[in-house]
């Protein structure tokens, strides 16, 4: 795994790790974070189909996320996630969107690059990360 996976997927358990409770707001504000820099570089319609690729793998380990509905607005884009999530254990909504960020940003990094890929990250998630992960991170 390179240095640059291997990091992101510590930020990722390290952010979602930091939520004991509250954990689905918390996933939800990730990912609203995430989206939102990610839309203005590939559109709604990429994030769209990176969503739905990283759910529909997912759903492999934690079959009860919800698929992404297409054409959903920004506003109700993780609705779904977030009540599937809230239905969870803490420790069991963690582990999930763990693994949905990590396959999400996978995905991302294997069509854009790594390093595209952690600045987007840096940017949406730069002030949430303050883990020694998220020291590299920053300064990376």
């Amino acid at each position: 795994m390179g240095a640059g996976r291997l990091l992101r997927h510590q930020i990722i358990k390290s952010l979602m790790a930091a939520h004991t409770e509250h954990v689905a707001d918390a996933a939800i504000v990730l990912w609203m974070q995430m989206a939102t820099p990610l839309i203005s570089l590939v559109g709604e319609a990429g994030f769209n189909s990176l969503y739905a690729r990283s759910v529909y793998l997912t759903q492999v380990t934690f079959p009860w996320i919800p698929p992404c509905a297409p054409s959903a607005p920004m506003d109700q884009r993780f609705a779904e996630l977030k009540m599937s999530l809230a239905g969870q254990t803490p420790a069991l909504a963690r582990e999930a969107n763990s693994q949905l960020l990590i396959t999400f940003t996978d995905i991302l990094a294997a069509l854009i690059g790594e390093e595209l890929t952690i600045s987007i990250l840096r940017l949406a998630w730069d002030d949430k990360v303050s883990s020694k992960a998220g020291k590299e991170f920053s300064n990376g």
